[in-house]
């Protein structure tokens, strides 16, 4: 971080409080930590389904993420007056990929392998990944197919990883974000052609009800920066 950042930090700043879904928590908490150690100032992450922070964010948070653009305009419509809509930044891009058991026992190598009889689908409708695979597949043919194949579809990545886990007999694939795999052991992964692949990415915003703007925006500059971006690509990310 460059010394004009570190010498804009509020020196009377208290915790900043940063709320947003589960998949790009790893990569935030630690720009978090990484920021923690540069500037001094607290920075506390809480991730997940929106439903169970929502209530705890409308009394203190300062900051809300989105695992899509699309997640947090949803947010801002859902609760007016919660968003500063001015401050939002767009951060870094995510790939689509697909998550097959280890060893890739199938075989996979493009949607096409997944539409195959009898492979058996994870489907994630929500959280980032509404209309996902419709968007990377294109063709109503392979649109069908894939349905076909889907046991099951749920509304969170959280979820999804704990049936993932707890499940591996009855899921084949998971068609998903590359950023989960280092999280989920065990897991290999198969990254399609590029034209089989469509990214989302990850939007950020000041809440209105937050004192503490400055320090605020100063994170955001830190998500924004070399050290930022290169956490966020460890994690997955473009």
């Amino acid at each position: 971080m460059s010394p004009a950042l570190l010498a804009a930090a509020p020196a009377a700043a208290q915790t900043l409080h940063v709320y947003g879904p589960g998949g790009p928590a790893t990569a935030m908490k630690e720009c978090a930590a990484a920021f923690t150690k540069q500037t001094g100032l607290d920075v506390a992450v809480t991730a997940g389904p929106e439903p169970k922070w929502l209530a705890q964010a409308q009394q203190d948070a300062d900051l809300v993420y989105g695992g899509a653009e699309y997640m947090l305009t949803q947010t801002a419509l859902a609760h007016p007056g919660f968003i500063d809509e001015a401050s939002r930044t767009s951060l870094y891009a995510r790939e689509s990929a697909v998550l097959v058991r280890p060893g890739n026992p199938l075989h996979i190598k493009r949607l096409e392998d997944l539409a195959r009889p009898g492979v058996r689908l994870l489907d994630v409708n929500g959280a980032g990944q509404m209309g996902m695979t419709e968007d990377m597949a294109r063709s109503s043919a392979l649109i069908s197919n894939l349905q076909h194949n889907t046991k099951t579809s749920v509304k969170t990545s959280a979820e999804a990883v704990d049936l993932w886990q707890q499940k591996p007999q009855d899921y084949d694939a998971w068609i998903t974000y590359a950023s989960w795999q280092p999280r989920l052991p065990g897991s290999a992964l198969v990254r399609l052609p590029r034209d089989q692949r469509v990214s989302r990415g990850t939007p950020i915003a000041l809440t209105q009800r937050t004192t503490q703007a400055a320090a605020a925006r100063q994170f955001v500059a830190f998500l924004q920066s070399a050290d930022g971006h290169a956490i966020f690509r460890r994690n997955g990310w473009e």
